[in-house]
């Protein structure tokens, strides 16, 4: 039964409490007061009216499913004085604003069911000047229901706002005074089976079920998602085939046919430690390997994957559009929604103006140019890191000397995933702690900045140590008998035998399984043991099957896992740095679409069960977009285009071999038949250095009348001063790299313009609304003047 506390009368428009320093007083400036007032006066009541309201008989109250928010707390801070007394001040609070409240005491815990009046939902409704749903042009005699995640958001907006004495929500849960707070899982039956099952893997995602749940923002990153992983299908059977295409020359080619041969060329020692001579030919199946990755195709290849990424984000545009317009969101402001909720919670909220200050933006560029160094530095602790392992290797005689630089590499992965996870966590504080610095005048402002500085830092903490090995591992370490030493002590390492392609492959291959499958594992697995453990407590406890069936539902709400505000932006991140390794790099490890491609059905449903099944259910938030996350996958694909650029001309042997075969080799004055056109590439491409240059050759082990050795580089064999083929070869590098990167950023911009962002069907449905709103004004005011 609902009853009233008898309060002294007052005026439609005067606060629910008396006026303080810090409360709000219920007025409304200009034009919103007309339109406002009428509900306003429903909210706090007329001369008489006996709002707030309290539950006196929580037998009589409503069903469970009216509730939409559930504050829980533990009973021992019903024996504390101060906490008790910070408990019944919040909810007395949220009761002045219009809002319902429920307590039910558990052995060891005390819920607080909270409930919003539907009169804060007129209000809502007349402050944005539109009906809410897809279907309300025209409105109705009788208002539609209001949906559960509009109550959802609203309270929660509320709940988290500051109260009369300065705190906020999140400060009462830092200070024990709540323990938690969350939203109602009710009414997912329907996603459960249709959506979050490992069975449904293949089938179309209910995308319309999804925003009327969760919101408009999840409902768009699953929309993404899906158009992500059907758009991989034609990447991923296109490296699939660069990848196959490898197989079928896989004996045929010439350049892996004489490495194989090459019993007579020696290799120069790449150790310090039991330094050796190393036949060519021993390194025949590295060799073939490279080739699979590192062959003609892999510059149509780079070229299709930049074209690839413009027409997928081009057409999820237009996929975005059509979703939008059916939500009758096209037009909706964030903005005008944000203000709308401040004016909910506190009719004198004072409007934030837009703001910008030079010296706080030079200090956060600041610092956050010193974050990146730090990502950079950590790059160079990788390579220490390759370094010492290459001669704890050697010393502890735990591989033979050809396995060394493979142990070291797949090893170095290992590390560099570590790293990744540590400074992931680090990144985040950072990030926040700069987006506090700056002040963000919104919410959604500050989501935007957040994403921007913590996307940038974790960028380079993902891709650093990949750009060390891609364009400069190996460049830097001189030549035999002259080489660079780290503090003088210990040599830096080189590439793989078969080439620095080898060493991006295995590098790519390694930190992309991992992340994809030891990341989804550990997704799946920790919420899952998690909420398990937690039952199997309850289950030992207390639990009764003729207890209160309100409690119950609470309860089980309780036992999921916890969510945060970053629960959906972590989704976000993980599927913004796996597109960067998709397609940067991409040249390195045509595979990484295919992989992808797996990891994105699972990452479907394993998102799906997380949210519906094992977590507590996420605040929806309204949007019409996925906001910065766009330009951020725009930045990468223009960043892949530069990278896969770089990778052909610098680290790959395309230019190389296509130079010897036109400007070197024996077709440079005309191809013949009977001849492959890369006969004698192998010699070619290995400098010479004379074994008597070396500064201690006892220690060398090998045959004694070993006189010469090769080793990988242009330079001359009398000097060892890079050779005229190093520099000839440098010239063409770069005017490759400037050709490739204008012609695929072209062919970007022409696919750009070729398919437009938003289809005409969507942008004629708003022309005709438009013109329909204009006529039936014009009609208004004719009927009008009639009378």
């Amino acid at each position: 039964m609902l009853v009233a506390r008898p309060r002294p009368p007052r005026g439609p428009l005067q606060p629910a409490l008396p006026a303080s320093p810090g409360k709000c007083l219920w007025r409304f400036p200009g034009a919103l007061k007309a339109k406002a007032e009428e509900s306003l006066r429903i909210l706090v009541g007329t001369e008489g009216d006996s709002l707030p309201l309290t539950e006196i008989n929580a037998g009589e109250t409503e069903a469970s499913e009216q509730w939409d928010y559930v504050l829980v707390a533990d009973r021992r801070t019903q024996g504390n004085p101060r906490q008790a007394c910070q408990q019944r001040r919040f909810l007395e609070e949220l009761r002045t604003k219009g809002f319902h409240c429920k307590r039910i005491e558990d052995r060891d815990k005390v819920f607080f069911g909270v409930r919003a009046d539907s009169r804060i939902f007129d209000l809502y409704r007349t402050l944005l000047m539109e009906p809410e749903g897809p279907a309300a042009r025209v409105q109705p005699a009788r208002p539609a229901p209001i949906p559960a995640t509009t109550r959802i958001r609203i309270v929660n907006f509320v709940l988290n706002s500051k109260t009369a004495a300065g705190d906020t929500l999140e400060d009462l849960v830092k200070n024990g005074v709540f323990e938690t707070r969350f939203a109602l899982h009710k009414g997912e039956d329907n996603l459960k089976k249709k959506w979050a099952q490992w069975r449904n893997m293949v089938r179309e995602q209910p995308i319309d079920d999804i925003r009327d749940y969760f919101g408009e923002k999840v409902a768009l990153y699953f929309a993404w998602l899906g158009w992500y992983t059907y758009m991989l299908v034609p990447a991923a059977v296109a490296g699939l085939v660069i990848f196959l295409s490898g197989f079928s020359l896989f004996n045929a080619s010439q350049i892996s046919k004489e490495i194989c041969e090459a019993d007579d060329i020696l290799l120069c020692p790449r150790g310090d430690h039991g330094r050796k001579y190393q036949r060519l030919s021993d390194t025949c199946v590295f060799a073939k390997l490279t080739h699979l990755f590192d062959n003609e195709g892999t510059v149509v290849f780079a070229i299709f994957m930049a074209l690839w990424a413009t027409v997928f984000l081009e057409i999820w545009k237009r996929q975005r559009a059509r979703v939008v317009l059916h939500w009758d969101l096209y037009g909706w402001d964030e903005d005008q929604e944000e203000m709308a909720l401040e004016l909910i919670n506190c009719p004198d909220y004072k409007l934030r103006p837009h703001q910008h200050s030079y010296l706080r933006s030079t200090a956060i560029l600041t610092l956050c140019l010193l974050m990146i160094c730090l990502m950079i530095g950590m790059a160079h602790v990788l390579v220490v890191y390759r370094v010492l392992a290459a001669a704890l290797f050697n010393s502890a005689l735990l591989f033979q000397e050809e396995q060394v630089t493979t142990a070291v590499v797949v090893t170095g992965a290992l590390v560099h995933y570590v790293a990744i996870l540590i400074m992931t966590k680090v990144n985040k504080r950072v990030a926040l702690k700069l987006c506090d610095f700056e002040k963000p005048r919104t919410f959604s402002e500050r989501e935007s900045k957040f994403t921007v500085k913590f996307f940038t830092l974790q960028f380079f903490a993902h891709f650093s140590s990949l750009v060390y090995i891609a364009f400069i591992l190996g460049r830097i370490n001189g030549h035999p008998g002259k080489s660079v030493r780290l503090a003088g002590l210990w040599r830096l390492e080189e590439c793989h035998l078969s080439g620095c392609m080898m060493d991006l492959f295995l590098q790519m291959a390694i930190i992309m399984g991992l992340k994809q499958t030891l990341s989804n594992c550990m997704e799946y697995l920790g919420p899952w043991l998690a909420h398990k453990c937690r039952l199997i407590r309850v289950k030992l406890g207390h639990a009764s099957a003729s207890e209160d069936p309100e409690l119950r539902d609470w309860r089980r709400n309780y036992l999921l896992n916890p969510v945060n505000t970053f629960s959906l932006f972590d989704e976000f991140m993980e599927m913004m740095i796996q597109y960067g390794f998709t397609t940067i790099f991409v040249a390195a490890f045509p595979l990484a679409p295919l992989l992808a491609l797996f990891s994105n059905l699972v990452e479907i449903r394993l998102d799906a069960i997380k949210m519906v099944r094992l977590q507590r259910r996420l605040v929806p938030r309204k949007a019409k977009d996925i906001g910065t996350w766009l330009q951020v996958l725009e930045t990468i694909g223009v960043l892949a285009v530069i990278a896969n650029g770089m990778v052909i001309a610098f680290t790959s042997e395309f230019i190389p071999r296509v130079v010897y075969k036109y400007h070197y080799g024996p077709c440079r004055k005309g191809a013949d038949p009977a001849v492959d056109c890369l006969t004698g590439y192998i010699n070619h491409s290995l400098s010479v250095f004379h074994t008597k240059d070396f500064q201690d050759p006892i220690r060398i082990e090998g045959p004694e009348n070993v006189t010469e050795c090769r080793y990988r580089d242009y330079r001359n064999a009398q000097d060892y001063n890079l050779s005229e083929q190093f520099w000839v070869l440098l010239a063409i590098r770069l005017v490759f790299l400037i050709l490739f990167e204008h012609v695929a950023l072209c062919i970007k911009l022409i696919a750009a313009w070729f398919v437009p962002d938003v289809p005409q069907s969507v942008k004629n449905k708003v022309l005709e609304d438009k013109y329909r709103t204009l006529r039936e004004k014009i009609r208004s005011s004719c009927k009008s003047t009639d009378v």
